[in-house]
């Protein structure tokens, strides 16, 4: 699990709004998962597989 505590220099916060609908999708794939991770680390997770997938596939 990862530690909390001061960010990495090199990161940038992001402020992301979504629609309760979304925040339930997102909460419901976090507790599906086994290490539970949170909200923003679950975000973290499915950009890099967009961005991966991307990569493999650019159209």
């Amino acid at each position: 699990m990862a530690q909390r505590g001061r960010p990495k220099t090199d990161t940038s916060a992001v402020l992301v709004r979504l629609h309760n609908t979304m925040l339930e999708a997102l909460d419901a794939e976090c507790e599906r998962r086994q290490d539970n991770p949170s909200r923003p680390e679950m975000i973290r997770r499915i950009l890099a597989d967009w961005f991966e997938q991307r990569s493999r596939d650019p159209d």
